[in-house]
């Protein structure tokens, strides 16, 4: 296989939530699909055969800091990102372009590109549209991200403004990178941006659309705005796009935004969610979100999830897993981001099949109500 396809399999009668297929040259990815997050050719702490093990499909790379170490040039004369780090399934790999906010400190901004100065040992980087096409291209992921520019979404006159400029700039080098593209076999994405504004995010949407990209992102979400405002936000974004190719909500991940943006016709995530919080001993379970710290797990002998195989709840007592988190033994924290990733996993082979047989909008509704009334006693509990 050289170019990577995409169907939808299954929608939601009445509904706009969809499952399909995404073919890529190293295996298939099911959606709507969650992609964990290795920044740095890695999920933190967990093998390539862990990730299998617990149905992870496909894994996302960041273009930014592989760029800085260890360079895309020797990843590529190794194998590219799936033989440098023993994966062989589907790669996604961001473009930078959140760097450009997050480091907004080390970074200049210009119609030529971003010149960044490395957080690393502070040499002068510049990242264009094309050389950010030209990177992804020697790792050699399957999906890859056009750069992009946005801020914080605001409110006001000078927020609308400053999401008008990143939208123009965005289009612009949007443009660009799809001229710097060469490779068939790599699926590039446009990106939709917008600010705080439905009326940018569409006409956006519109102009990426129209630019002819055959798979879209939607970005700056997540940065300033709350849960119930980035529903309209949303929806303005994805009401121009083609039905019949991927559509990305990049970077957040919670639960709750996961089933959310399904139903609005989200295809793909990406997030650091079940990770970062495994590290810091806060697990994800039907019930609600624990934290394996608190004093109430000390001597519990029960998994964290009954019906759960992960290697944690196979094996392992909360009490252990407390244990091991308290005394910082990395054993702990390793455990418990391999739960969540099975955790997100299982939700979405869940979500999935009620997609198929019709049935989303009713397990959407029952999740949501245990997973709430739950999520709020841990919350509790956790401030005890």
């Amino acid at each position: 296989m050289d170019r990577v396809s995409f169907c939808v399999e299954a929608s939601e009668p009445g509904g706009r939530a969809r499952a399909g297929r995404l073919s890529t040259p190293h295996g298939v990815l099911e959606t709507p699909a969650f992609f964990p997050v290795g920044t740095r050719a890695a999920v933190r702490g967990i093998t390539p055969e862990e990730l299998r093990a617990v149905g992870v499909q496909g894994v996302l790379a960041n273009t930014f800091h592989l760029h800085l170490r260890p360079g895309e040039d020797l990843i590529a004369g190794l194998g590219g990102l799936h033989g440098f780090m023993g994966w062989d399934g589907p790669i996604l790999t961001d473009s930078g372009g959140y760097q450009v906010y997050s480091l907004a400190h080390l970074a200049r901004r210009s119609e030529e590109g971003v010149r960044f100065r490395s957080p690393v040992d502070g040499s002068s980087h510049l990242l264009t549209p094309e050389s950010c096409i030209e990177i992804q291209q020697a790792l050699g992921a399957d999906l890859i991200c056009i750069l992009d520019e946005f801020d914080a979404i605001g409110e006001g006159p000078q927020a609308d403004a400053r999401a008008r400029d990143g939208l123009e700039r965005t289009l612009r080098w949007a443009e660009r990178a799809r001229r710097a593209h060469t490779r068939p076999d790599q699926l590039l994405f446009g990106i939709v941006q917008g600010g705080g504004s439905t009326a940018l995010r569409t006409e956006s949407a519109e102009r990426t659309r129209d630019l002819g990209f055959e798979a879209f992102a939607i970005g700056g979400l997540g940065v300033g705005d709350s849960a119930e405002a980035r529903v309209p936000l949303l929806d303005a974004a994805l009401a121009p796009l083609r039905a019949d190719v991927p559509r990305y909500l990049m970077g957040l991940g919670e639960p709750d935004d996961l089933l959310a943006a399904i139903g609005q016709g989200v295809d793909l995530f990406d997030c650091v969610v079940p990770t970062r919080n495994g590290r810091h001993g806060l697990v994800f379970t039907r019930e609600g979100r624990l934290n394996l710290r608190n004093a109430r797990h000390r001597d519990d002998p029960g998994p964290l999830e009954e019906d759960c195989a992960c290697p944690a709840c196979a094996a392992h007592s909360r009490a252990y897993l407390h244990h091991l988190l308290r005394v910082g033994e990395a054993l702990g924290p390793r455990l418990a981001s391999l739960h969540n990733i099975a955790f997100y996993m299982r939700l979405l082979r869940e979500v999935r099949e009620a997609i198929a047989d019709g049935s989303f909008a009713k397990y959407d509704a029952k999740w949501r109500a245990r997973y709430r009334s739950r999520s709020a006693e841990s919350a509790t509990d956790s401030a005890a």
